[in-house]
């Protein structure tokens, strides 16, 4: 349920928390907006947090097309509770669900930057009556089994069966994490890539050539995929991975407008 809400002091957004019982809870922002579109429900990326300049930017967007817009930390990251070395991939689809479900109405369009894309497509399989379209920004669909697990080798996937988890080293843009036995093994009954993605409804993909974290060809296996016949990837030459520049937010933008005003039944 809803814990908290709070009005924020210069704007129709307001922050709260969402408890997900057992102690749990979710921290999110929500604009609340007309029922004339859908709404827009951002799903962030690996390790970030809510307040990054795609959610900004599409807060912003929302406040001025008079859409509700509803932005979240996953548990373990950013606001909310939780330790990382207890999440799983399924726990953040369940934080995804129980946003949609308790804090927007009506048809929703759907924004995942990296592993948020994975997570709004398993959300929207799971949602189909809510859910009337998506946007992917690098999407990262099955990441940990294409990505992650490799990137490990051979000796660092032996230490994560035999020890239960290994630490990745810290980057000059992130630092250290643990990455459990539990985690690659529960990611596993989420796997999008391996047959069909049973999605009729439009989706608009966006990924940077340049982007060395999430390649390119994994954003275009997501539109192999896709049964909707409505699938379109753009490719943004030069692009990395975070796709946050204002050209590329521009792109992002425009594709929920356009959205927005399609036939959803």
């Amino acid at each position: 349920m809803v814990k908290a809400e709070t009005m924020a002091t210069n704007s129709a957004e307001v922050d709260g928390i969402l408890a997900r019982g057992d102690g749990a809870s979710i921290a999110y922002r929500r604009r609340f907006g007309g029922a004339a579109t859908p709404g827009v429900v951002f799903l962030g990326g690996f390790r970030s947090d809510m307040t990054g300049s795609k959610a900004t930017a599409l807060d912003k967007f929302c406040e001025g097309s008079g859409q509700s817009f509803v932005r979240f930390d996953y548990q373990a990251h950013g606001a909310s509770s939780g330790q990382f070395e207890d999440s799983t991939i399924g726990q953040w689809l369940d934080d995804s669900l129980a946003v949609i479900d308790q804090l927007s109405e009506g048809p929703q369009i759907l924004v995942g930057s990296s592993m948020g894309g994975w997570l709004a497509l398993l959300a929207a399989l799971r949602r189909p009556s809510r859910v009337v379209g998506i946007v992917t920004i690098a999407a990262a669909a099955d990441f940990t089994e294409s990505i992650m697990w490799p990137k490990l080798g051979a000796a660092g996937q032996a230490m994560v069966m035999r020890d239960g988890q290994i630490i990745a080293p810290p980057t000059a843009t992130t630092s250290a994490y643990p990455i459990t036995r539990r985690f690659i093994e529960e990611a596993r009954s989420h796997l999008l890539l391996g047959g069909p993605i049973a999605l009729d409804i439009p989706v608009r993909l966006f990924h940077g050539l340049a982007d060395r974290d999430v390649p390119w060809r994994q954003s275009l296996a997501v539109v192999e995929a896709l049964t909707s016949t409505d699938a379109r990837l753009t490719l943004i030459k030069g692009g990395d991975h975070r796709l946050s520049t204002q050209e590329a937010l521009a792109l992002v933008t425009e594709a929920v407008a356009a959205l927005s005003v399609s036939p959803h039944g």
